[in-house]
């Protein structure tokens, strides 16, 4: 059933009002009744009226008037307005009450029939009216909401797709810094292998040079133009071995003996070098740590990469500075690393100057191999690529910051050496006592495929005293000893085609397991696998006395 609607009745009798009333009580609409203009507009700004019935003919206001003054409310412009007149209304007066708002006449005396189905039209029209407005109002509120659920749709489309273009981009960018990061290490490897195998091929060189030259002055007679010469020829020897410890570092190939290093004691026993490096115009100032932990690194090739970073500083202050040395300790994280190393316990080794520092181009490249900022003759470009390689081959890193007019900072990060380490650190070729007792001659079995460093050796072997077999590869070798059963020893390069001198070790020790072996190579990557892990060791080039040592190091076979 449908809610009941304001009528309102406006008419000065009271007998008048009643009568309506019972007229239109079988509407079932709600009357409302008002005997002034006065109170008709109370009533109206009180509530929604669907119809209005107003008297013509009241003493204190007519009709029209308050017809007029109903429809200047901007709320009853269009509410239905009927004229109930007890008298016959001319035309004049009929169109004064159309222009005032009415929408109808009803004469007195009223017909119920026609009363009730004039105000049942605009009752029923005020419903429809009613229900369109809230179908609008709905509707409009159902448009509103879908406009604001595709504003809203829109809108997320719009941050989809621009979080899409930006993860488009930054993998585009990843698979292209990935790529150019492919591309240098690939670059790097080439280069690396090809610098060592060059390094490898040039000890050779200076090996069988500095055999002979050795052996030279010991058979010339001894002047001092001949001494000169021969000192000159072994210093520059000596910067050629020194410039094939730096390719092999570069290229990672050095062969490492990593042992509990302390830094700060390290840095301390080399000050005076450090000090004649720099030179007298620029101070050197050490922040070091008395509680720092060792750290697990080859001393040697760390005094040397020290020397480097401060050499480097120096070069970068022509006018003067300072050198700063400082070492800390940092741990990286699994959660939270701070350098793409593995997580655990590393000692920060900085070399800061307060040099003409580098700007981001000449950052990037200033660890490259044999990129160098200095003139001609005066760098080799491999200073820091081999500080860089010694860091990676020791399971740590470099990292390099500089501001340009500020300085440069080169940090060294190096693993800490555990309890194992520090327990038993590495044996080191020149630690190791010679044996007593060793035979003062022997039969040696000198196996290496290069014809110049084969003689080289053999001449040093004789000079000592020892028969020499020479052979150039290892199937030879093995042949040899199945002949010669007096063969005492075997001194063999690494380095060879067909057969290594690791492999050649260890098919020896199956046959002949008391036979001592020494193993040499130019190009130090020898690895540490069951059977040859004991050998003694000798890095070419290697001195006259180096070798005698390492002779003297191994126990004489049983026969």
């Amino acid at each position: 059933m449908m809610d009941p609607v304001n009528i309102l009745l406006v008419d000065d009798q009271p007998a008048k009002l009643l009568s309506y009333e019972v007229i239109l009580e079988q509407l079932g609409e709600n009357l409302i009744k008002a005997r002034s203009g006065r109170e008709a507009l109370e009533h109206l700004l009180r509530a929604d009226v669907a119809v209005i019935l107003v008297d013509v003919c009241m003493p204190d206001q007519d009709g029209f008037e308050l017809v007029a003054m109903i429809r200047e409310h901007p709320r009853f412009q269009k509410t239905p307005i009927i004229f109930v007149s007890a008298i016959m209304m001319a035309e004049p007066d009929q169109l004064r009450g159309y222009d005032a708002g009415a929408v109808d006449y009803v004469s007195v005396p009223v017909v119920p029939e026609v009363l009730r189905a004039k105000v049942k039209v605009f009752t029923e029209l005020y419903r429809k009216n009613r229900e369109l407005e809230r179908l609008n109002a709905e509707l409009e509120r159902r448009v509103a909401e879908r406009t604001a659920q595709l504003e809203a749709s829109s809108a997320e489309l719009h941050l989809f797709n621009e979080k899409l273009e930006s993860r488009i981009e930054e993998r585009t960018r990843e698979r292209e810094e990935a790529l150019a990061q492919l591309f240098e290490a690939q670059k790097l490897d080439t280069i690396g292998q090809i610098t060592g195998g060059v390094a490898h091929d040039f000890n050779n060189l200076l090996m069988a040079a500095l055999g002979s030259l050795h052996l030279l002055r010991k058979r010339l007679h001894r002047e001092e133009r001949t001494d000169r010469l021969l000192d000159n020829a072994v210093q520059a020897l000596d910067r050629g071995t020194a410039l094939t410890q730096r390719l092999l570092a570069f290229a990672r190939r050095q062969e490492l003996k990593p042992q509990a290093v302390d830094i700060p004691g390290i840095v301390v026993g080399m000050d005076d070098l450090l000090q004649r490096a720099i030179g007298p115009g620029i101070a050197l100032v050490k922040e070091l740590p008395a509680t720092l932990p060792p750290v697990l690194v080859d001393a040697n090739q760390l005094e040397l990469a020290l020397l480097n970073l401060v050499v480097n500083a120096r070069d970068a202050m022509p006018n003067g500075g300072t050198v700063t040395a400082k070492a800390e300790l940092a741990t990286v994280s699994s959660d939270n690393p701070q350098t793409p190393l593995m997580p655990g316990r590393y000692v920060c080794i900085q070399v800061r100057d307060t040099g003409s520092g580098m700007d981001e181009s000449t950052l990037e490249k200033a660890a490259n191999p044999f990129f160098t900022t200095k003139g001609p003759g005066k760098g080799t470009g491999l200073g820091l690529s081999m500080v860089q390689g010694l860091a990676a081959q020791s399971g740590g890193t470099l990292v390099l910051t500089s501001r340009v007019g500020i300085g440069t900072n080169a940090t060294l990060w190096l693993p800490t050496a555990g309890e194992a380490e520090m327990s038993a650190p590495a044996p080191r070729l020149e630690d190791t006592q010679p044996s007593e007792g060793a035979p003062a001659s022997r039969v040696i079995l000198l196996v290496d495929d290069d014809p110049l460093v084969s003689m080289g050796t053999a001449a040093m072997l004789e000079d000592l005293g020892h028969r020499v077999v020479e052979v150039n590869s290892g199937a030879k070798a093995l042949n040899a000893l199945l002949k010669d059963g007096q063969i005492d020893l075997v001194i063999t390069d690494h380095a060879m085609p067909g057969m290594t001198g690791a492999e050649l070790a260890r098919q020896i020790r199956v046959s002949r397991p008391e036979l001592p072996i020494i193993l040499a190579s130019g190009y130090a990557e020898i690895p540490d696998e069951e059977g040859v892990a004991d050998l003694v060791r000798l890095g070419k080039p290697f001195a006259q006395s180096q070798l005698a040592s390492a002779i003297a190091r191994c126990p004489p076979a049983v026969k």
